[in-house]
């Protein structure tokens, strides 16, 4: 049996990345609207409805517009953006973090996937919530940063421009201002008191992602070190094949360093555990465009279509 997919917002880096992992399977029908076409309402709509799977790799606004123009009890959306991720009425696309929220992509017409940075922040806050080793109330802080990819094609062309500006050689805040557009689910989802205190680096480098958590000891909800902390993340993530707890070291890593662009290409989490009595930091590293992007939109097509959640992904 083939699936019908069709992908609204096919020119955009997270469309084209989710393009090209499609075009190589034998199992799926890509519907490709005209050049020409693919602003015109009226002929979206007609591949959409006509769609078994609809991937929505668009801006928020048009994301919205885009699952009004549905008819049918047929097609199946899975929106990229970040209009619909918390959206009690949509399933939110990170299976790993819980049965629940596997079981309600399984059986869900409407999947938001998660943000690239906020997938980050979920693999490590979620369960630290959810086991009670930190209260909702917890203070989190974020230091993040990410590969130029994840500001589009605009951005992308700003950095691999040839008369680009100097300050692009290095690190660049954004986001000063506290306000990302991932918060809200990085509050809502864990049902955090507050938004965590969010700080995001756009790097010199194409794609691939640092999220870091840094912890008080004496803040948390008992008697914990980062061994115990690392043992308990290890256990909660037993057996996925999409996030991953590394092997303990105080250190993070045997040299203490640790790449953002390690998972370049590939659709799975690592999450690093180090510190020591007093403090406790905790890492994950992805590729935005992998896990928090494509192949996360990916996942929660294979899954909802029954399949091996592996499919045409890199783990």
């Amino acid at each position: 049996m083939k699936y019908k997919v069709f992908i609204d917002g096919k020119e955009g880096t997270t469309g084209l990345r989710i393009y090209d992992r499609l075009a190589k399977r034998t199992d799926i029908d890509l519907m490709l609207i005209p050049l020409e076409l693919r602003k015109d309402l009226e002929e979206r709509k007609k591949y959409i409805n006509n769609s078994d799977i609809t991937f929505l790799c668009l801006p928020d606004a048009s994301a919205i517009e885009a699952v009004g123009l549905v008819k049918n009890d047929k097609t199946r959306i899975i929106d990229a953006s970040t209009a619909h991720r918390t959206n009690p009425d949509w399933a939110y696309g990170f299976p790993e973090l819980g049965q629940d929220f596997l079981e309600k992509i399984k059986k869900s017409k409407r999947v938001a996937v998660p943000g690239c940075y906020a997938s980050g922040f979920m693999s490590i806050v979620y369960p630290l919530v959810k086991l009670g080793i930190a209260p909702k109330d917890y203070p989190f802080a974020v230091n993040a940063i990410s590969g130029y990819s994840g500001a589009g094609k605009k951005g992308i062309a700003l950095y691999e421009g040839e008369n680009r500006p100097k300050e692009f050689d290095a690190p660049r805040l954004y986001a000063m201002g506290l306000n990302h557009k991932h918060l809200k689910e990085m509050q809502e989802i864990p049902g955090l008191v507050q938004k965590p205190l969010f700080n995001p680096y756009v790097c010199d480098f194409l794609e691939g992602m640092l999220v870091t958590v840094p912890l008080y000891v004496d803040g948390l909800n008992g008697e914990y070190n980062p061994k115990i902390v690392h043992d308990l993340l290890e256990n909660y993530y037993q057996n996925q094949d999409f996030v991953r707890v590394m092997p303990f070291d105080e250190k993070g890593t045997e040299d203490g360093f640790l790449s953002a662009n390690h998972l370049c290409g590939k659709d799975y989490i690592e999450i690093y555990v180090s510190g020591n009595e007093e403090r406790i930091n905790i890492t994950a590293c992805l590729d935005n465009l992998g896990k928090g992007a494509s192949g996360a939109a990916m996942e929660c097509m294979n899954i909802m279509l029954g399949l091996d959640p592996k499919t045409s992904l890199n783990v």
